[in-house]
């Protein structure tokens, strides 16, 4: 049966497709569209853009989006590995605006990020940005001024390679996901400051209560609680803008306004998956079918099959599927489970499959968040500082920053942690499909460049849940100091989440060097998911001088504070 919140999105999306349309009160989003259903190409090396706003429906009702070339998505941007291109921005809006192009290594004054790499385009101005293309793979593009990229203001980019492939396939498609909300996206964050769990409807009752009492017991069950309580957090916390405000895209196609990618009999298929959402981490497969991971973040990995895949905001993967019937539904559902985005291959228009139920919605444990092991009964939970580690049966414990202790951005720390690489993640345990995990992603390439680090910078993701407030260290953008490297210098980054959420951390200009858990070269990145509980390791070569942003790329937590400048010095 059906969640309030997945009927929900169901007629959300039988609005934009079925019942208005055929009633004739409403037209599918064909603004970014051709007339074969794909995104809108644009190719070569000379670009003309123009960021303005544009009338929408996604829900049955009429808004207004901030839009690139008049779509949501922006246009399908195609270059080519070794070429100069030429983008020309123009802003037809009535505030600056900004493209960064997320994961390209280019010039810092060619990154587009306001206040750092230059001023932002004024409205009524333009940007000329211009940089040679040394790299080819699947990303994506957006504006880095405020909120803009919520209300819509973001598109696909593919690079095309120089040198042959290591795989072949005979089609491609890009699919880019997406999270659209018909309120204001400042009005959105505002709401979040007020009451942070104001999009959760997913919060425990009563009935859960008993079903957890006849599980586990009642002593166990109100000590949980208690210690949830305490700590004025919810286990159904796992996204903080949910399937109640939200509808997802697939190529700014509704659910139910089903998207179609063409394929004939006997073809590969190259999908080319992004997520391009402000804040949802989307669960991807195909019943019936099984991909084959060829890239993760525009670069090759060694292929590896999977049934499903968790893809995080800001990353994309590609994919290589074989179907062998008509239609396949293409699902991504939200990790909350609070609604999806859908779409069909198929070798005709027109088809469609069964769309799957949601899975059943997960819950975050003390596990999870690097806090198992604790005698509940014995702790203060409210006051993190007061710690009892004597209480605890665990190994060794996580260290943690001065400027985390007695402070009002902190409402917790992780006790113990570890990389995780090899867990599938919240509500991906065990579900009966092969997951893909971060171990098992390789470069096909050795560490490019093979030097050990010469030093290690350890950050910790930190929030407060009730108030809404997310930084490095307990320390928010505004109070912070940059972080200061020497021009090609190689330096290790570890992360630590004391948080309850999961966090995309993304560092501009550079590649992100995954390490395994032995600390050798992994995977080549340009965004790194952090869960809860995890510590996880990468190496960075400083070889782009310049100021460069470093973020968790949740849309609202880096306007709330998790954010920090990165310096590249001579």
């Amino acid at each position: 049966m059906l969640s309030n919140t997945s009927r929900r999105t169901f007629v959300k999306g039988l609005a934009a497709g079925g019942l208005l349309g055929g009633l004739g009160l409403w037209r599918s989003p064909v603004w970014a569209l051709n007339s074969s259903g794909q995104l809108n190409e644009l190719t070569g090396t000379d670009f003309e853009l123009f960021i303005g706003e544009t009338p929408v429906n996604f829900t049955g009702q009429s808004r207004t989006a901030m839009t690139i070339n008049g779509g949501v998505p922006g246009p399908l941007l195609r270059w080519r590995e070794g070429d100069t291109v030429t983008l020309r921005v123009r802003n037809r809006l009535k505030a600056d605006t900004s493209i960064h192009w997320h994961g390209i290594l280019l010039p810092a004054n060619m990154d587009g990020v306001p206040g750092l790499s230059f001023k932002g385009i004024e409205p009524g101005g333009v940007y000329v940005y211009q940089f040679k293309v040394r790299q080819h793979g699947t990303y994506w593009y957006h504006s880095h001024s405020g909120l803009q990229e919520q209300a819509g203001v973001y598109g696909p980019l593919v690079i095309d390679a120089r040198e042959p492939e290591p795989f072949q396939y005979d089609r491609e498609h890009v699919v880019m996901l997406s999270d659209w909300t018909d309120e204001d996206p400042a009005s959105l964050m505002k709401t979040l400051k007020k009451q942070s769990d104001y999009y959760n409807y997913h919060k425990r009752t009563v009935g859960d209560f008993i079903q957890d009492v006849g599980e586990k017991g009642w002593g166990a069950t109100v000590a949980d609680r208690t210690m949830w309580a305490q700590m004025k957090m919810n286990p159904t916390d796992i996204a903080d803008v949910s399937g109640a405000t939200y509808t997802f895209l697939m190529n700014g196609h509704a659910p139910d306004s089903n998207w179609t990618g063409l394929f004939r009999p006997g073809e590969k298929l190259r999908l080319r998956l992004i997520n391009g959402s402000a804040m949802t981490y989307f669960d991807v497969h195909i019943p019936g079918l099984k991909m084959t991971v060829v890239a993760a973040d525009g670069l090759h990995v060694k292929p590896v099959t999977v049934d499903e895949l968790r893809i995080a905001v800001a990353e994309t993967y590609d994919v290589i599927v074989e179907p062998a019937t008509d239609a396949y539904t293409l699902f991504a559902q939200a990790m909350d489970r609070t609604g999806y985005a859908r779409g069909t291959l198929a070798t005709r228009a027109g088809l469609s499959a069964p769309v799957p139920a949601l899975d059943p919605r997960p819950l975050v444990t003390m596990d999870d968040m690097g806090m198992g092991g604790m005698d509940h009964g014995s702790m203060d939970m409210s006051d993190m500082s007061a710690v009892d580690h004597a209480s605890m049966n665990m190994g060794p414990m996580q260290s943690h920053p001065d400027s985390e202790k007695d402070n009002p951005l902190v409402d917790m720390q992780a006790m113990t942690t570890a990389a995780k690489l090899d867990d599938p993640g919240l509500g991906l345990r065990n579900n009966g499909r092969r997951v893909l995990t971060y171990a098992d992603l390789r470069s096909t390439f050795e560490d490019p460049d093979g030097r050990d680090p010469g030093r290690t910078i350890e950050l910790h993701l930190t929030g407060h849940m009730e108030k809404f407030a997310w930084s490095f260290n307990g320390i928010k953008f505004s109070d912070a100091e940059p972080l200061r490297l020497k021009y090609g210098e190689r330096i290790r980054l570890v992360l630590v989440n004391d948080t309850m959420m999961t966090h995309p951390i993304h560092l501009h200009g550079m590649w992100s060097d995954l390490e395994d858990e032995n600390g050798d070269f992994q995977v080549r990145k340009h965004t790194i998911d952090m869960p809860p509980g995890t510590r996880r390791s990468y190496r960075v070569t400083a070889d782009a001088l310049g100021r460069w942003a470093f973020h968790c790329h949740l849309l609202y937590h880096m306007e709330m504070g998790m954010f920090r400048e990165v310096r590249v010095e001579e």
